[in-house]
Order: structure tokens, then C-alpha cells, then sequence
């Protein structure tokens, strides 16, 4: 293990001798572009042939962004575009040359995905502040993809907006043409206006990236090296107020018995000012949203989730300020288990609270200051109990009516930097649990964005039978630009530091520290198209033992071939024997856990290519006699055409001599710990047929199957190690399989309108008998446990602007 570590210390110090080069220069003078007026009707057809894009004069002289950073387009790729305004909307026109048009890729794809396609976009700042983007692409399918960009949290795609546009391809390479209504974006109030804009193209068949306004890599602060538009005068912020209703019903059915649901309700988005968005809620329907992936859990902590109700998603950026918000908690199982006497079973435990109503107004001012505010009640919530003994039942709260609030106020400044106070908050009805959160976080930035200091410190509140205050503090110092970074850091958390019912949080009571640095190519090499190489050190110990609880040192190197295709591997060791204490499941207690070091390596062909695939695998080797983890995933993708594909995944994983938690016995006071081999897999099928980039169809299958077998049972003692104990014949063996189907059909008959048609079927089964034969584990849950569901949601975006002039119209 030592000559492992030696080795890739070696590997990283000489990464510079096979790969040096020098650094770009930055450049200070921004390009500047002007809007002209338009006066007369322009058709979004893709075609500029109005007069009055002959008047404009383009933006041309696009830059490379990736992989040959920095230098003047090539003339048979050249690109220019040109900006009309009026009192309604903005308007860019851009033409794409190509000198081999019939190359261009243009899968059809749904919307904010590019799928395999040229791509064309334009990124807007309304406040100049090089801190916040609003980013529209249009490929060259004619799909369209949008997202809010920030300067700390990168692109968010779940940001919608309604806005029009067109692609065409020529004989001389393909045109764009985009109408943006001024309600899709964010300025002052000012006769002159003077936004940040640049413009993007992506020849997807060299994965060649281009910027109108150069953004060199040396400085790695994107929004910040904009070019600046001019030229809009005299407009004003419209009115911001959209309606979407919508009605839904779903039919429910299994071997037990069937139901028929209708639904209806309302969103409404109304801009209080020219910065500032009110979201709201009315009787919310999420019954399309994806399904999760669950897992078999065997260790002390929840499974975390992802997001995929879009009111939740959609610019959330401000409230992801300290990673305080969790939003599964909103509308989750509930979390208090009501006492049982003798003879008494919960008849049917639910996995959901009803969602009454959720609002959020977000937004950023001229002077920088972001304010968020977001607020979202669940219904009290019952289950009833019974006694089998007497047949008597009774009801018992599981879930209060509960309020969940987060407030947030960001200030922006310098262009680069921030910092902001974040509150999560919640109150339950009655005698049940409350708490509270509030946060500081910052994150600045020297003005050439060469360096970075951040850091955050949150202090909890809870207010139960006993009230626990806890505090949370991180501080990190990094160099962010350059062939050459760095960053140091270190966390406290303290034993009563609590998150977790409004965010996640799986471990506390400790402090760490970690040191990390990298070296990456600039500009292409003759081999690689990128090439990264990072050391990485970590350290974390028990506040009150200083016992170790974790230790990592890894390297890792990430490349990217001439063709583009991906390869990496990597490289960690944990050299010291880690205090875990949370696997035993009882405050005070914990398990040593061996030293270890694994490998791993990673592929990605091109997916240029109609046929590609991934493949990635690690093995773990613990300093514990027969114990190792296997794990690898291979997923082929295949394009049969630009509007059919298929990707397959599978993902075997085997755990062999796992050691883990089984139980407690209260009468001996002992923590059973069981030595057990567990074998997992994952095998997933996606597909996408696009009628066009309105009409798509999507296939979604997932079977899990996972099983862990116990072999040997121990005593944990108060030493961490293990006893082996032969008297104990519970069976807590663990066998669980899932079966989820999505198939659906969705159609954007109008802007921001949709209509969506699912059908779902999903099986769950677990077990403490473990049978081994995969076919009839796959079997078992379709005979008994299949649930069926058929819907149809519609959904309709009503623009009060346009909604204004149908009724003087009529």
C-alpha cells in the first residue's frame, strides 16, 4: 500500500513534465454589440429575410472555448449574430456557417435536452452584474433548452421560461432565429439599458465550443467575461403574471381493487416588481413526477433522494444557500410513530403528507441583494390502529399540521462574491417538535478571480421535550485559476447539530480537515483534449475521543483522448483504522473499521458515435481476511436515428464479508453485528422516440434486486472489536427487489402548455427468506405485489399580456 501511495505522489509531481504549457493571457477590453429598433412584424421561421435584419450590423469573431481555449474561429465556422428589440421582446438572428452542412448533428430530443446536436445559444444579463445569466439554446433539431446560470451554482435546467424560436439548415450551414420576451428576463427600470450578453455555439460532431465574447480558462469565472449589449432604449418590465391550470386523473388498480382519481388545481407566477417572482401553489398535483430509485438500506442512515417535483426545482438557487434545505422533507413519510399496546398493528402506514399549498417569491434587486422566501404546509395526517384481540380500532396522529418556511437574503458584490444569511424553519401543530436554522455563508473572490476564500456557519435550534442547540462551520481556501490549484479547508460539527427536518444530515459530533491540489492542461495537447490530474487528503475525528473516523488520500486523473472519449482512473488508500460511530446504532458505542485502499477506472466512448458506451469499475481490498467490494456498471447506448434511442444499463456489485448491524438485545444490553456476504444488482432500460421536438415518447424500466446474507454473528464490545457469539438464531437476513415502469407521451401544443399521457406499473417485495435464483425473485413481483396506474394531466399557460389583447380583440 505504502509503494501504491509512492507511486501516484510520483505520477502527480511529474504530470507537468508530459504535459506543460504555458498560460493564456487574459484579455480586459469587453466586446460590445448593438441592438437595433424594430419597427415592423418579425416571423420566427428561421429564415432573417425581414428588412430589418438587413439593417444591424453582426456580432461576429467567435472565440474557442473547449478544447483549444482562446483562439479565433476558423472562417468556414464562422458565426455571426445580430439583435432587434421592440417594446415586446428581444430578437437574435444568427447564422452558423458550415462548410459541410450535411455533417451537422441534429438529434431530436425533448426540451433542456441537447441529446447528440449542434447547438446554438445566448446568455443575458439584464443587471450587468456578471453574477446571473438567463441562458436560451436552440439546437439544430429546433429543440430548446433554457437554465438559470449562476456564478456559485452553475446551470439550473429545472428554470423554465416561454419564449420562441426556430432552426433551419442551409446549404451554407443552418440559422437560428429567437424571439425572448422581456418577461423571460430581469432588468431595471432605466431609459438606456446596458445588459451582459454573449453568445455560444457547439459543433457537436468536433465537440468544439465557441463564444462570441472570448472566456479564457485561466481566470474560470464564466458570467464574468461577458460582453456587454447596448442600444435597448426606452422599454419597459411588462407585466409579469401567468396563470397555469391544469386537470389531471389517475386510475389506480391491483389485484386487491382499483380507483378513479380527479384532480385540478393552479399555479400562478406573478412579478412583483421588475426583480422579484411570486410562485405559488393551489392544490398541487406531483402524481407524474419520476419515480425514486430505492435501495435495500442496511446502514445507519436514510436513503437521500432526489428532487423531481418541478415547484421544488425550479430556481432554487438561492435557497441551496448552506445546504440547509432538503426539500423530500416537504411531503414526506411521516416522521412520528405512534406508542402500540399489546395486540395493536398500524393497519397501513402512509409514505406520503398531503401538500396543501407552497409558495416562493425569489429574486435579486439592482444593487445585488438576492431575497428569497419560500413556504409550503402538509395536513395533519392519521393512521388507525387496531386491536386484534377486541376488533376495536382507534386513530392516532402520525404527522401535525406542519409549516415549513426558508428565508433567505444574498448579497452580491465586486462582480464575484457574496454573502448571505439563510433561516429554515418549522412549526408543527401541538406538542410535536419544532425547529430552527439559521446560517452565514460567504464565498469571495480576489477581483482576477485568482483566488477563493469561503466558508459558513449555521447554528441549530430544536425545541422538543429536551431544547438542543448545535452549530455547523466550514472555511476553505482554494486557488481557482492557473494549470496549477490548490485548496485547504476544515469543518466542526457539534454533538447536537441538527438538520434534518428541513435539510439532511447524516453525520455530526466531529471536525475535519483536508488539503487537496490539481494540475490541468489549458489547451490541447497532442494526445488529450483535457487532461487532469488531483491529489486529494482528507481527515476527520471524533470531538470528544479525537479517535479517527475517517481518513482518505487519493489521486485521481480525468482525461479526454483527441477523439473524445473519456477515460480515468484513480487510486485511494485509507492507511488508519477508522471509529465508526453510528453503525452500532446506540450513542457511545462504536465499530473499528479496517484499513483499506481500492482502484478504480472509468471509459466513455464518444457519443457522437451512433453506438457508444460506459463502463466503470472499482474494487475495494479491506485489511480483513476475505473481505473485498466489486462493483462495476457497463451501459451501451445505441442511436438507431435522430429521433430513436436506447440505453441499457447494468450494475452488479458484491460485497463479500460486509460487516454491518443486524439487531439489539435490551435484555443483555449487546449490539449484534453480523459478518455477511451481499450481492446487488441494478439493471436499467431508457428510451426516446421524438415525433419532433414538441411530441416526445419515453421509456423508463428498472429492475433492483439486492440480497445480504449473514454468515457469522459477533458482540460488539465496548473496545470496538468483535466477539464471536454462536448462540444467536434470529434470521436477519435481508432479500429485496423493486420493479418500476414509466412509459409516457408528452406534447407542448402551446408555449409552456402541456399535455401528458403515463402509464406506470411498480412492484416492491422483501423478505428475511433469501432465494437465490434471480428468475424467480423477478417472478414473485408480478404475481402478487404489481400496481397499475393510467393518467392524464393537462396543463395550460395563460400570459396575462397576451390574455389582455384577446379581450380587447373580442
Amino acid at each position: 500500500m505504502h509503494n501504491n501511495f509512492v507511486f501516484c505522489l510520483l505520477l502527480f509531481i511529474f504530470s507537468n513534465y508530459f504535459f506543460g504549457q504555458e498560460v493564456l493571457n487574459t484579455k480586459s477590453v469587453k466586446k460590445i454589440t448593438k441592438a437595433e429598433k424594430n419597427t415592423s412584424i418579425i416571423s420566427i421561421d428561421g429564415q432573417l429575410d425581414e428588412e430589418e435584419w438587413s439593417k444591424v450590423l453582426p456580432a461576429k469573431d467567435f472565440y474557442t472555448l473547449s478544447p483549444d481555449n482562446g483562439n479565433l474561429e476558423s472562417p468556414e465556422l464562422r458565426t455571426e449574430v445580430k439583435v432587434l428589440y421592440d417594446n415586446d421582446a428581444v430578437y437574435i438572428g444568427a447564422t452558423l456557417y458550415d462548410n459541410h452542412p450535411e455533417k451537422i448533428l441534429k438529434e431530436i430530443t425533448e426540451r433542456d435536452n441537447f441529446g447528440t446536436s449542434d447547438s446554438f445559444g445566448v446568455f443575458i444579463n439584464g443587471y450587468n452584474d456578471g453574477q446571473q445569466d438567463f441562458q436560451f439554446y436552440v439546437t439544430a433539431a429546433n429543440g430548446q433548452a433554457d437554465c438559470n446560470f449562476t456564478s456559485q451554482d452553475g446551470e439550473d435546467y429545472s428554470w423554465n421560461a416561454i419564449w420562441s424560436s426556430k432552426a433551419k439548415i442551409t446549404d451554407y450551414g443552418w440559422v437560428v432565429e429567437i424571439k425572448i420576451p422581456y418577461a423571460a428576463l430581469r432588468f431595471p427600470k432605466k431609459t438606456e439599458q446596458v445588459w451582459g450578453i454573449n453568445f455560444f455555439r457547439e459543433v457537436r460532431r468536433t465537440r468544439q465550443k465557441y463564444t462570441w465574447s472570448p472566456v479564457y480558462n485561466t481566470i474560470g469565472a464564466f458570467s464574468q467575461q461577458a460582453g456587454i449589449l447596448k442600444g435597448i432604449e426606452n422599454i419597459q418590465p411588462p407585466t409579469r403574471l401567468f396563470l397555469i391550470p391544469y386537470t389531471s386523473a389517475y386510475y389506480n388498480t391491483n389485484k386487491e381493487d382499483s380507483e378513479l382519481t380527479l384532480k385540478g388545481g393552479l399555479d400562478i407566477k406573478y412579478g412583483i416588481n421588475d426583480a422579484f417572482t411570486l410562485d405559488a401553489i393551489l392544490i398541487p398535483d406531483f402524481g407524474q413526477t419520476k419515480f425514486d430509485n430505492v435501495e435495500l438500506n442496511l446502514g445507519p442512515f436514510e436513503q437521500q433522494f432526489n428532487e423531481n417535483r418541478p415547484f421544488f426545482t425550479e430556481g432554487t438557487d438561492l435557497f441551496n444557500k448552506g445546504n440547509l434545505l432538503y426539500t423530500r422533507r416537504i411531503g414526506a413519510s411521516p416522521q412520528f410513530y405512534p406508542d402500540l399496546n399489546n395486540n395493536e398493528v398500524i393497519e397501513e402506514f402512509p409514505t406520503t403528507t398531503n401538500l396543501l399549498n407552497a409558495i416562493k417569491i425569489s429574486g435579486r434587486n439592482n444593487d445585488g441583494l438576492g431575497i428569497g422566501f419560500l413556504n409550503a404546509i402538509t395536513e395533519e395526517t392519521k393512521v388507525i390502529i387496531k386491536d386484534n384481540a377486541s376488533g376495536n380500532t382507534r386513530e392516532a396522529i402520525v404527522a401535525p399540521l406542519t409549516n415549513y418556511n426558508v428565508t433567505v437574503f444574498d448579497q452580491r458584490f465586486n462582480q464575484n462574491s457574496s454573502v448571505t444569511f439563510i433561516n429554515t424553519n418549522v412549526t408543527r401543530n401541538g406538542s410535536y417538535r419544532d425547529a430552527n436554522v439559521a446560517g452565514l455563508v460567504f464565498d469571495l473572490n480576489t477581483p482576477k478571480n485568482t483566488y477563493n476564500l469561503s466558508g459558513k456557519i449555521n447554528l441549530s435550534n430544536t425545541f422538543d421535550i429536551e431544547n438542543k442547540n448545535g452549530i455547523e462551520s466550514n472555511l476553505a481556501l482554494g486557488e481557482t485559476s492557473g494549470n496549477y490549484r490548490f485548496s485547504i479547508g476544515g469543518e466542526y460539527l457539534s454533538k447536537d447539530f441538527d438538520k434534518n427536518d428541513l435539510g439532511i444530515v447524516f453525520l455530526n459530533n466531529y471536525y475535519s480537515y483536508y488539503a487537496n491540489a490539481s494540475y490541468r492542461i489549458l489547451t490541447p495537447t497532442k494526445t488529450f483534449n483535457s487532461f487532469n490530474v488531483g491529489l486529494y487528503t482528507y481527515m476527520e475525528h471524533n470531538n470528544a475521543s479525537n479517535e479517527i473516523q475517517n481518513n482518505n488520500f487519493s489521486l485521481d486523473v480525468n482525461t479526454t483522448s483527441k477523439d473524445n472519449h473519456y477515460f480515468g482512473f484513480g487510486y485511494r488508500i485509507k492507511p488508519f483504522e477508522r471509529y465508526d460511530y453510528y453503525e452500532p446504532r446506540h450513542e457511545g458505542r462504536y465499530l473499528i473499521l479496517p484499513r483499506l485502499q481500492s482502484y478504480w477506472a472509468g471509459f466513455s466512448s464518444n457519443y457522437n458515435y451512433k453506438f457508444a458506451f460506459d463502463l466503470q469499475l472499482s474494487h475495494l481490498f479491506y485489511d480483513q481476511s476475505g473481505r473485498y467490494d466489486f462493483d462495476i456498471f457497463i451501459s451501451p447506448r445505441y442511436r438507431f436515428s435522430d429521433k430513436f434511442s436506447l440505453i441499457y444499463s447494468i450494475n452488479p456489485y458484491i460485497q463479500k464479508n460486509n460487516i454491518g448491524y443486524i439487531d439489539y438485545l435490551s435484555t443483555s444490553d449487546e449490539i449484534i453485528i453480523a459478518q455477511r456476504d451481499r450481492h446487488t444488482i441494478n439493471n436499467a432500460l431508457t428510451s426516446k422516440f421524438s415525433i419532433n421536438s414538441q411530441m416526445n415518447f419515453n421509456l423508463s424500466v428498472r429492475h433492483y434486486w439486492s440480497f445480504a446474507e449473514n454468515n457469522t454473528i459477533y458482540i460488539l464490545q465496548d473496545n470496538g472489536r468483535l466477539l464471536e457469539k454462536n448462540d444467536y438464531t434470529d434470521n436477519k437476513n435481508s432479500n429485496f427487489s423493486t420493479w418500476n415502469l414509466d412509459l409516457s407521451y408528452s406534447w407542448w401544443f402551446a408555449p409552456g402548455s402541456q399535455a401528458t399521457i403515463l402509464y406506470r406499473n411498480n412492484a416492491a417485495n422483501y423478505s428475511n427468506d433469501i432465494d437465490k435464483n434471480f428468475k424467480t425473485n423477478f417472478d414473485h413481483l408480478f404475481t402478487d405485489n404489481l400496481n397499475h396506474t393510467f393518467s392524464i394531466s393537462i396543463r395550460y399557460f395563460i400570459d396575462y399580456n397576451q390574455a389582455k389583447n384577446w379581450i380587447k380583440k373580442s
